[in-house]
């Protein structure tokens, strides 16, 4: 297929069938990359695709990549989750295109909440940080008991359970519409990744 079939956008019911698909997709780039992403079920992301809440990948009949929003605290945070790209398409800011899609489409379906993303991936928290995210703990982020009960399918939620949910080897970033939008460093994304590598040698894995 060429680059110019591709095709960025909303998805909605008829989306529906590349659920399983993009479900494997996720699991497969979490088992290549050791990340510990949660396993998702498609029925749940095809219900994100009906509700209106998540941006698709396509080329021609083939999905790509996806993404896809989600509201806790009463709407007071949404959370931007499951990111992925085929890996025959990475390397042309798919990526890139298909993240500022779904922060688009946050600020649009909540535009008072604060938008935050977990991740272990430095190339998110690069695109992350070109959004206006700022690096937090875990501890500013939601405190909904239902969002966290989602990594619970995580290898590493006995690490987040043994710190009380203020430490795991994802960090935390958020975007808040409320404050003045603050220059981050090109090199914050770096020491996170440095950060996270400390935490896995000197406190997590006790």
């Amino acid at each position: 297929m060429k680059e110019n079939e591709l095709v960025v956008k909303q998805a909605d019911e008829t989306h529906v069938k590349y659920a399983e698909r993009i479900c494997q997709m996720i699991y497969e780039s979490a088992l290549q990359r050791n990340t510990g992403i949660a396993r998702r079920d498609p029925a749940y992301i095809a219900q994100k695709m009906t509700s209106g809440k998540a941006i698709i990948a396509l080329d021609g009949d083939k999905v790509v990549g996806f993404s896809y929003i989600e509201s806790w605290s009463h709407g007071d945070f949404v959370a931007t989750s499951g990111l992925i790209v085929d890996p025959d398409y990475r390397r042309r800011g798919l990526a890139a295109q298909i993240k500022e899609r779904t922060f688009l489409l946050a600020r649009d379906r909540f535009p008072y909440a604060k938008i935050f993303s977990i991740t272990t991936s430095l190339p998110v928290m690069k695109l992350n940080t070109r959004l206006g995210y700022q690096p937090v703990t875990l501890t500013e982020l939601t405190q909904d008991e239902e969002f966290w009960q989602g990594c619970q399918g995580c290898k590493n939620y006995d690490i987040l359970q043994r710190n009380n949910r203020r430490v795991c080897l994802c960090y935390g970033m958020l975007y808040d519409p409320a404050t003045e939008k603050k220059t981050v460093s090109w090199w914050a994304p770096y020491m996170m990744s440095v950060a996270n590598a400390f935490n896995k040698v000197f406190r997590i894995k006790k």
